[in-house]
């Protein structure tokens, strides 16, 4: 397929199942593999981080007022609401950030388009979502311990097939978290691990190494996202509030079992 045109397609995918509790690593990988993708390790792993950079730019236009305000009565030194909000963002990205630094190599690893454990990531992905679905309503809010436990979440979620989104959400209803807050939660504690890896990739080189057509490919797949990922994002805030988490794990249940039928019988 026209390097472009995958680019849009990878670009959609990633813009719908970053905020859909699907996995959007595990999607991404299907479809590289579905298009014989040829780029493996960091080049493969680049083109996930530019699309997760799209769809944090798209979770920052969504959740603005929050993040605006965030930023304002932290650095005025008032609101202490904010101020407990963004120390607690801050604790959630301590696991990912530890994994991230510590494991770099074995988690670019990951991302080489083995499908058979995407398959059965996503089969657990679903799994979650049935579970996380038949949880009561609750009212209780992020605290510093189920941010460390959502945290835990997310560093797991690493893995392709597992479901960022699911598995924060998941876990912090598994907690009794409010629905609105667990999903608002989830979506404002990826971006600044999104910025920072890639600041991390400006800084070491990485992303000097791209040639100038894969620049444009870049640019094409994150503008796909992007667009994508503001309508996925307002959609999911209704959805998880709706109790509508079922349908998505049937969903992982069916395009999981397929992942490993075709691994393993057409490939």
């Amino acid at each position: 397929m026209n390097q472009f045109l995958e680019a849009i397609v990878l670009g959609i995918v990633q813009g719908l199942t970053e905020f859909l509790p699907v996995s959007s690593s595990g999607h991404l990988e299907i479809f590289k593999a579905l298009f014989g993708d040829t780029h493996q390790g960091e080049a493969s792993l680049l083109m996930t981080v530019a699309l997760h950079f799209a769809t944090a730019l798209s979770t920052v236009i969504v959740f603005r007022k929050d993040i605006g305000l965030i930023l304002h009565d932290t650095f005025l030194k008032r609101g202490w609401e904010s101020k407990r909000l963004a120390f607690l963002i801050l604790i959630s990205m301590i696991p990912a950030a530890l994994i991230g630094i510590l494991l770099e190599d074995q988690i670019e690893a990951l991302f080489t388009g083995n499908l058979i454990w995407v398959g059965v990531a996503l089969l657990l992905t679903g799994g979650l979502l049935w579970l996380s679905d038949r949880m009561k309503e609750s009212d209780h809010v992020v605290d510093p311990w189920r941010a460390i436990v959502i945290g835990i979440a997310q560093a797991i979620a690493i893995i392709p097939g597992i479901s960022r989104s699911g598995a924060t959400i998941t876990t912090a209803l598994f907690m009794h978290t409010q629905r609105y807050n667990a999903t608002r939660f989830s979506f404002l504690m990826v971006i600044p691990l999104i910025f920072g890896k890639m600041a991390k990739d400006l800084l070491d080189g990485t992303l000097e190494k791209v040639a100038s057509t894969e620049w444009l490919s870049l640019g094409i797949g994150f503008t796909a996202a992007f667009i994508t990922g503001i309508w996925a994002c307002t959609s999911m805030l209704r959805w998880v509030q709706n109790s509508k988490l079922k349908y998505f794990a049937w969903y992982c249940f069916v395009i999981g079992s397929l992942v490993i039928f075709y691994h393993l019988f057409i490939r």
